[in-house]
């Protein structure tokens, strides 16, 4: 696969950097916004640039607000405006949009940059271990309910599958730790067949030796911790950009937050799920029993 721009990151990491250079000097969002050293610019529209969810378009602009921040160094000065015209482009997933829900986008923006992700996924297969076959027959299985179109459906599985493409490419693969709950993997997706060629896909892409799959079966012999109705995601960026979280929630959005606190409550959620998981070399046998008792 090969590298694709990340407009995403660089839109979190110009926002981090603002962020940092207005802390700096002690300025609030609120004293910013009040010098009105650049027009138009609002308390909400700031605070989403700082957060990466909005692009800072104008070189004029951000000149305006390093000048603020007491940065006038030219080579500091071109270093930021580098970064952000990079993230004024298109990210590659930019086609598929429309059919993203709330967001959606962001995040996928965050995974194909991300550097490790840890996921734990109690109702169904993550994502990035999913079939094509799975995941076709698990947009059609809702379809009725979400009133989605066949477009949709071929959009978001056609994503879905260029996503996957994080944990195989030869720069720089993504680290992933998951956990799969026991119901999500019982839980039959189309038919005894696609279930099958699920288990033994991620059979082979737990080989890899950046993906680390564990099963949480439903009765562990010694729980050490709770385990989460959600599905969610802790995904570790380049060392100076924040951890991120997503969330999945009942309203088919994804929530995404980089708050420390966040953060810190879910890696330690996860860290107890693992706990009670089986360990990775379990994994292999586990999905063999399941697909034996599939095929009977």
């Amino acid at each position: 696969m090969a590298a694709k721009p990340r407009p995403t990151v660089r839109r979190i990491e110009l926002g981090h950097e603002l962020r940092q250079l207005r802390e700096r000097v002690g300025l609030t969002l609120e004293n910013v916004v009040e010098r009105n050293v650049v027009e138009g610019l609002y308390f909400a529209k700031l605070q989403r640039v700082e957060t990466g969810l909005q692009d800072l378009r104008s070189a004029a602009d951000l000149r305006a607000l390093l000048k603020l921040y007491d940065v006038t160094a030219e080579e500091d000065v071109n270093q930021l405006l580098a970064i952000q015209r990079e993230s004024a482009s298109q990210d590659w997933w930019t086609p598929f949009r429309k059919n993203l829900p709330s967001g959606m986008p962001r995040f996928v923006g965050i995974e194909s940059a991300a550097r490790e992700t840890l996921a734990f996924h109690p109702s169904l297969v993550l994502g990035l271990l999913q079939t094509e076959a799975y995941a076709r027959a698990l947009f059609r299985q809702s379809q009725p309910i979400e009133e989605t179109t066949s477009e949709f459906i071929d959009k978001n599985v056609a994503l879905r599958m260029l996503r996957k493409e994080v944990l195989t490419r030869s720069s720089d693969p993504l680290v992933l730790r998951a956990v799969l709950w026991e119901p999500a993997l019982r839980q039959i997706i189309g038919d005894a067949d696609t279930m099958v060629e699920q288990y033994d896909e991620i059979v082979s892409l737990a080989a890899l030796p950046n993906v680390t799959v564990q099963v949480l079966p439903l009765s562990p012999s010694k729980v050490r911790g709770y385990i989460p109705e959600q599905n969610f995601s802790v995904l570790h960026l380049t060392q100076n950009l924040p951890t991120t979280v997503q969330v999945d929630n009942a309203w088919s959005t994804t929530s995404v937050s980089d708050k420390p606190r966040e953060v810190g409550r879910f890696n330690r959620m996860f860290t107890s799920i693992t706990a009670s998981a089986l360990g990775p070399e379990d994994t292999p046998a586990f999905l063999e029993k399941l697909k034996r008792e599939i095929i009977q």
